[in-house]
């Protein structure tokens, strides 16, 4: 188990097949300010709402000069199908095996009706331009949140 990332802490670097063939990485975004959210599943009420939110800022994230990635465990064709249903216009990255949400921390054990699994722990990390973290928000709920993250990219 990696230890827990902070502020201020180098972002772990990520290599991810992304949507439509492509590959992101972190190294792409040197020189400018990062949005990257792990969301639990595709096609999910939460998970789409929370990625119709961002997509509706995407030109306000982009004006305040930062891209949006998100990443989920699903496949890049699950990502393909959700990307085009809500017409989202940034990346999703696809963590197929965990690597990623690991070594972010997001990869945790969880609690539903007193049964205890492993899933994805909905959070946002906003990374800087020199590849540092400088926000994390954990626990992620969605009302609201879009808004809270690009209130801190502008204010980055």
């Amino acid at each position: 188990m990696a230890k827990e990332l902070a502020v201020g802490d180098a972002a772990p670097d990520f290599d991810l097949e992304a949507d439509g063939g492509k590959r992101v990485r972190l190294g792409d975004f040197k020189g400018r300010k990062l949005v990257l959210y792990f969301y639990p599943k595709d096609d999910t009420s939460g998970c789409t709402t929370e990625a119709k939110a961002f997509a509706q800022a995407a030109s306000d994230f982009d004006a305040a000069g930062a891209s949006i990635v998100g990443v989920s465990k699903d496949s890049v064709k699950s990502h393909d199908k959700f990307k085009a249903k809500y017409e989202l216009n940034f990346a999703l990255g696809s963590d197929a095996d965990g690597q990623v949400m690991e070594r972010y921390g997001v990869w945790v054990e969880k609690s539903m009706y007193g049964r205890k699994y492993m899933g994805t722990e909905r959070t946002t990390l906003l990374i800087d331009g020199g590849g540092r973290i400088a926000k994390i928000w954990r626990k992620v709920k969605v009302p609201g949140h879009a808004k809270a993250v690009l209130d801190a990219v502008r204010a980055l």
